[in-house]
């Protein structure tokens, strides 16, 4: 019969590697010892099998890319109608404050490493391709592909295989980087050698919770399964706001397009980005939800557990969509780049968050490193290996930030853009405009900092960690 399997085909064979990954990370001790993400794994398991095997059975119009895309929404719808985490006693503002202000500081610097990179040594090529170390590293692997995938229609080709590989790369810092400042910070003092008890916890190292263990609870029920499975209501829930979103890009796009050719360019833009559009439109339905009083319904554990599906499905697919051929091509840049971008950030994130914070200052900055080189779910990796059960505000202070670093950050992703327009008009001028705008977000943090830093904004300049 007539069907398309190729969906089926490919959630299968991201199936299969995942399982595969779970069992690896279960039996050998070098997937353990890094804390590698299993569907980081399971991405590099099918890379070979997209690029070579496939291609060979004549399966070549692969489509990993546009799962990657819808996956990247669905993870941020997910998260953006959870309700925020409740103010906890002993909060202060520094803490929250202080996490933005670090996500920001991986923001700024990477972008102007890889634009003035781009500028200074690589001027032959497309003038956005620095600017995917902030998408690979800081960002993550579905908006390094969308908006890559976006550059595709302005000249660049194969960026969005490009992008992937440094959300790739970026993955491989956040797991043998964060071990290194674990067990570099164990062996200069930085913490107390009693917080990697969590090491010995035989379900974190291997992934599995065993047999005889309690099996934690992930998510709460919220209707009767007679009418209706809570997932169901949940999935149900997430998918009518992506509608939703998908619906408000169009009507943008229609309006976009009265404006003529500009308005038209400007609209493809926009859905490059969409995963801003979906968190937004989540961030009103929330409101409106908790406006008719019926938020009680979505319970955020369940959430949680669609927002991981997605990305774990998301991170695998988004290795296995990369070209190879593209890669190949670009493979100094690449390697020099994100070489360059990994040790300034391993350098730099220590620095600032050793003097920037007063309380759970390695916590804080193991937090801060796992997200501006992985994504939210590396970070939390990295963060549970010292503080295995949540106990501290590190978590919490990270989710109240969110939002602020999500407000603060629309400027930035909505500029991305810009260094490409100047490939596409032939003008030096929009690339300019995103180094100043780097710039200024550089100047904002730096500002903050010193504020939250205070007396020990500048102290012992030469000491990668500092401690009173």
């Amino acid at each position: 019969m007539d069907f398309s399997w190729k969906p089926v085909i490919d959630a299968g064979a991201i199936s299969i590697a995942l399982i595969a990954a779970t069992f690896l990370r279960a039996r050998v001790r070098f997937f353990q010892k890094y804390l590698i993400p299993n569907a980081l794994t399971a991405g590099f398991l099918l890379l070979p099998v997209y690029n070579y095997l496939f291609p060979a059975l004549g399966y070549d119009q692969n489509k990993l890319g546009e799962l990657v895309y819808h996956l990247l929404n669905i993870s941020f719808i997910s998260m953006s109608l959870r309700a925020s985490p409740p103010k906890i006693k002993g909060h202060k503002g520094g803490g929250v404050l202080g996490m933005s202000t670090g996500i920001l500081l991986g923001y700024a610097t990477q972008a102007l490493l890889g634009l003035g990179l781009t500028l200074l040594f690589l001027p032959k090529i497309f003038p956005a391709f620095g600017l995917f170390l902030p998408l690979g590293f800081a960002l993550g692997p579905g908006q390094a592909f969308a908006i890559g995938k976006g550059w595709e229609t302005m000249g660049f080709s194969g960026a969005s295989s490009i992008g992937l590989t440094f959300a790739a790369i970026g993955y491989l810092w956040a797991s043998f980087g964060g071990v290194f400042l674990i067990n570099h910070g164990l062996k200069k003092g930085w913490l107390k050698s009693e917080l990697l008890s969590s090491m010995q916890n035989r379900s974190m190292l291997t992934g599995i919770v065993g047999r005889e263990e309690t099996k934690p609870v992930g998510a709460r029920l919220t209707t009767d399964n007679e009418a209706i499975d809570s997932f169901s209501f949940h999935s149900a829930a997430v998918l009518l706001t992506y509608f939703l979103s998908f619906l408000l890009l169009s009507a943008l796009t229609m309006g976009l397009s009265l404006l003529g050719k500009a308005g038209r360019d400007l609209a493809v833009n926009l859905w490059g980005i969409n995963f801003i559009f979906s968190s937004i439109t989540a961030i009103i339905m929330r409101k409106v939800i908790e406006a008719i009083r019926i938020d009680h319904l979505l319970d955020n554990e369940t959430l949680s557990r669609i927002s991981g599906f997605s990305v774990d499905y998301m991170v695998a697919g988004s290795i296995a969509a990369i070209s190879l051929v593209f890669v190949t091509t670009f493979w100094f840049p690449i390697l020099l780049m994100s070489t360059l971008c990994g040790i300034m950030t391993t350098i730099i994130v220590p620095w600032f968050c050793s003097r920037m914070f007063r309380d759970y200052q390695f916590e804080r900055m193991l937090m801060i490193y796992g997200v501006s080189t992985g994504t939210l779910s590396t970070g939390l990796a990295l963060l549970r290996v010292i503080d295995p059960e949540f106990k501290t505000k590190v978590a919490s202070d990270y989710m109240l930030s969110a939002g602020l670093t999500f407000l603060l950050a629309i400027p930035f992703i909505l500029a991305i853009n810009l260094p490409a327009q100047a490939a596409v008009q032939g003008t030096m001028v929009p690339f300019w405009i995103m180094m100043g705008i780097a710039f200024l977000y550089l100047v904002y943090v730096f500002v903050t900092y010193g504020i939250l830093a205070g007396r020990t904004t500048l102290a012992r300049p030469a000491s990668w960690w500092f401690t009173e």
